[in-house]
């Protein structure tokens, strides 16, 4: 009996260890920066058509296969091409050939594999407008942003801030810019702390938007001292966090006249719930892992300089403190960030939250599945949308 007692316990102790060790790595995963991605999608042929057109032909699949426009990273990094409308598929073999619209670095043709990617601007260049390096001062020292003067200068009191995502870097937000663009609005694409374009934070890790948003807060003030009277905010995924937290508690809150969000990560809490319910981690490590983050006594775990506060993450709870026209951009197949959290997050600010949905394979790739769709949809949104006195100090 005594035999079989010890072999229980022993089972016990081994099976709380490993649940333990399961929700440590689980909550490093979410607040430690990771390395570049792996080459995972072989380039099978680049070859030109009959009209002398690049093509690439790749393995379909869902990303392959889906409309619209992306990009491929190839050479470590170091090569991009914009991809363009697919032209024909191989049911047979498997296979999609797609049209190439720009090789912005790197040969394409010699490239084996690579990534891909919803980053069809990799720097500000292929816009083909005019802009400047700027270096904004936040509290760990100097980030980068780009900025964009209109050409049509309309408004040029209103500014745009466009906030990229997490474990993601300026480029991404650049999707948002020629629609800011031709309102006549000035822009600035911005970068944050751990992003690999702004410094490092202290512990060099993740916080979700709780710290990150003074970064971004430090490019509205420059606006702010630059003339700007209006500020427009695009933020996506992580950044429409950052963009909540901004409209929610910045001393520049009141020049905050619209948002618009891009599959916002609007309630951390439920987000890395679902996270873990679809790498089929069981809730209650999860919930232990997020216990983690939020612990002081964990942080020789997470390596954090101080614990997460889910509640202030937490803009279903927080709707209420919001006062913006914001413009909710998600697709409802979104396997990183729920839809059915933004729907809800309409639903509770209907006077003053918008939804609208695209067809997408990826996390914010909405933009990439119907371009044109996209900045019609956002432009109209921002020309014809609530009146900009709607926008109250909370």
């Amino acid at each position: 009996m005594r035999r079989a007692s010890a072999a229980v316990a022993l089972g016990c102790g081994i099976a709380g260890a490993a649940a333990f060790l399961a929700a440590a790595y689980f909550a490093r995963e979410v607040v430690v920066p990771k390395a570049q991605r792996s080459e995972d999608l072989e380039i099978l042929r680049v070859f030109r058509d009959a009209d002398e057109t690049l093509m690439v032909e790749l393995p379909a699949s869902a990303r392959t296969t889906a409309p619209g426009r992306y990009s491929i990273w190839f050479s470590n990094g170091t090569g991009h091409a914009c991809i363009g409308e697919i032209v024909s598929t191989d049911a047979g073999a498997g296979t999609v050939a797609r049209r190439v619209e720009r090789v912005d670095s790197g040969d394409l043709g010699t490239a084996k594999a690579g990534i891909w990617s919803g980053y069809v601007y990799p720097t500000p260049h292929p816009l083909g407008l005019p802009y400047s390096d700027i270096e904004i001062p936040i509290e760990n020292g100097i980030a980068p942003a780009w900025k964009f003067i209109s050409k049509d200068a309309g408004d040029a009191s209103t500014w745009a801030i466009h906030i990229h995502g997490l474990g993601g870097s300026k480029a991404g937000a650049l999707r948002g810019v020629p629609v800011a663009d031709r309102l006549g609005y000035t822009s600035l694409v911005v970068s944050f702390r751990n992003d690999r374009d702004a410094p490092a934070s202290r512990d060099g890790r993740y916080h979700l938007g709780q710290s990150e948003w003074r970064d971004v807060e430090a490019a509205v003030s420059y606006a702010v001292g630059q003339g700007a009277r209006q500020i427009v905010l695009f933020g996506w995924s992580l950044g429409a966090s950052i963009a909540l937290q901004l409209a929610a508690s910045s001393e520049f809150r009141d020049l905050i006249s619209r948002i618009v969000l891009n599959a916002p990560v609007i309630d951390w809490n439920s987000t890395l719930m679902a996270n873990a319910r679809s790498s089929m981690l069981p809730g209650w490590v999860a919930r232990l892992g997020l216990q983690m983050l939020g612990s002081s006594g964990t942080r020789w775990i997470t390596g954090l300089d101080a614990p997460l506060s889910f509640h202030t993450l937490d803009f279903l709870a927080r709707a209420d403190e919001l006062s913006v026209p914001i413009l909710v951009i998600h697709n409802e197949g979104d396997r990183s960030t729920p839809f059915a959290i933004s729907r809800e997050f309409v639903t509770r600010r209907p006077e003053l939250a918008t939804l609208f949905t695209f067809p997408s394979a990826e996390h914010t790739q909405e933009w990439n599945s119907d371009p044109d769709g996209w900045d019609a949809a956002v432009e109209n949104w921002l020309r014809n949308g609530p009146p900009w006195s709607a926008a109250v100090t909370p």
